[in-house]
């Protein structure tokens, strides 16, 4: 019987069946919501333009004005939901459930030609590679042989930039400075870059307590189980935190609850390109055009703060560039995360509320080859266009959810789209029409739940598999949030 509400007489399409690692659809039946012609791909590019309409048009020639001054920033409003840095936690997620190496918006693709990189489970791959034996670049060789801990560096603060009495960290790298992890994407910005490390050390911690409470244990049995721990507390952190405050606690219960109505598989969970090229990069609007990566050696000497746009295409190669771009190693280049999460402090920023607009800096990615868009908006809507992603609307009538109007979408009327809305803009101005850009909307939502709560759900090791009444050993409170693992990582710095 085909998937979906049997029982009112209704069907939907059944997700196609493909084996792990690869991409597949959610709706192999929808046709795409347009043939890729020049014409499209004209108005697509010219939708997604710096100055465009999706441009928020940010003055970036101060970035500590960007966050001082409100006027600077008008259309980046503040998502009274989600702190900073839940921006950076979903991009992480996505780095650890898919890597597309072969990418390319130059022609159009079968989402089943695609290979995928990554497992598509929740499983920190991206951290442990193929684990101590096959990736032992990523392991410190100095303990236990190599086998139990992941390598981190040390930052010197002789210049006094850093915290007095706290030490900072980096992640390994070569002489070069190419970072020696899992996934090079988690070395693109300063503040993935710092993610990515915090889980390294919460990694090592664990290590510690694991032969601490569990003596006589070899060192393989050692690093199983504290990669086991660890697993468990993030995909914690991903069910109970990421995914409820991205989609609403009430569409997270739901599918826990009633099931998942359109992601099924035969053998093993894939991505879909629903979810990897539309519903989940709602994720690029949340990000803001700067940030304060650090309070420098005190929260009350200003001089000494450091910020930055994210990214600034205007800078020549430095080793310490004034924006947040990765691949850097100084001593000024550490985050403190209590601009990025609430620590009952007081100094969390917000995230840009989940619109049709994005922060100019994305309008301009740095260090993209000769010939390549550097708009994220254009990206994103051509990869929509190469990979044959349907309509908003269309997915919206198979998932028996009310399309947004075309009063909703008059501004596409130019380029002939308000009817046959790219998903990835769609889910954007839904999030906007349905729940003033908090969080996803009926679609969108859906996509991600249904794909996040099934990957975990797909995978035998999960706690949802292994132990559905596990409860997180490392909160400070009820549960374990971000905060939490921040902290047991060691990387969170008292300030003045």
């Amino acid at each position: 019987m085909p998937h979906g509400h049997a029982e009112l007489g209704v069907t939907t399409p059944r997700s196609t069946f493909y084996d792990q690692g690869r991409f597949g659809r959610l709706f192999p039946t929808l046709p795409p919501f347009a043939a890729d012609t020049p014409t499209m791909r004209g108005a697509l590019t010219e939708l997604g333009a710096a100055g465009g309409p999706m441009d928020a048009r940010d003055d970036l020639s101060d970035p500590i004005a960007l966050i001082t001054d409100p006027d600077l920033a008008a259309r980046n409003r503040d998502n009274p939901r989600m702190a900073a840095g839940m921006t950076f936690l979903g991009q992480f997620l996505d780095h650890d459930m898919t890597f597309d190496a072969t990418s390319s918006l130059a022609r159009r693709q079968d989402p089943e030609s695609l290979r995928n990189f990554r497992i598509p489970a929740l499983d920190l791959d991206s951290v442990y590679g193929s684990g101590p034996v096959a990736s032992p670049h990523l392991y410190d060789q100095t303990v236990d042989h190599g086998r139990t801990t992941l390598l981190v560096e040390e930052i010197s603060g002789a210049d006094g930039v850093s915290v007095p009495g706290a030490m900072r960290y980096d992640l390994p790298r070569n002489t070069q400075l190419v970072a020696l992890i899992g996934d090079p994407r988690n070395d693109e910005n300063l503040v993935i870059s710092q993610l990515h490390l915090a889980l390294l050390r919460f990694h090592n911690r664990v290590v510690q307590d694991v032969k601490d409470d569990a003596a006589g244990l070899t060192l393989g049995e050692t690093f199983a189980e504290a990669q086991r721990i660890v697993r468990w507390h993030y995909q914690w952190i991903v069910l109970h935190e990421f995914l409820e405050r991205t989609v609403g606690q009430d569409v997270v219960d739901d599918v826990l609850s009633h099931g998942r109505r359109h992601f099924s598989w035969r053998n093993a969970p894939y991505i879909p390109v629903e979810f990897s090229v539309g519903a989940y990069r709602a994720g690029h609007s949340q990000i803001r055009p700067s940030y304060r990566a650090n309070f420098g050696t005190t929260a009350t000497d200003p001089s000494t703060h450091f910020f930055g746009l994210l990214f600034d295409a205007t800078l020549a190669a430095d080793p310490d560039p004034a924006d947040l771009r990765g691949g850097c190693r100084a001593p000024r280049r550490f985050i403190d995360w209590q601009t990025f999460f609430d620590f009952g402090d007081d100094r969390a920023r917000r995230n840009k509320l989940i619109d049709t607009t994005l922060s100019s800096v994305l309008f301009s990615l740095p260090g993209q080859p000769a010939g390549e868009e550097v708009s994220l908006a254009s990206r994103n809507l051509l990869r929509s266009l190469a990979l044959g992603v349907p309509s908003g609307q269309r997915i919206a009538a198979a998932m028996q959810f009310p399309a947004l109007s075309g009063a909703d979408l008059e501004d596409l009327q130019e380029y002939h789209l308000e009817n046959r809305t790219p998903l990835w803009f769609y889910v954007l101005r839904e999030a906007e029409v349905q729940h003033g850009g908090r969080q996803l909307g009926s679609v969108g939502g859906r996509i991600v739940a249904e794909v996040i709560v099934g990957l975990l759900q797909g995978d035998s090791q999960s706690y949802l598999n292994q132990d559905p009444d596990w409860e997180p050993t490392y909160g400070t409170g009820d549960g374990f949030a971000t905060t939490d693992l921040l902290t047991a990582a060691g990387v969170v710095a008292a300030l003045a």
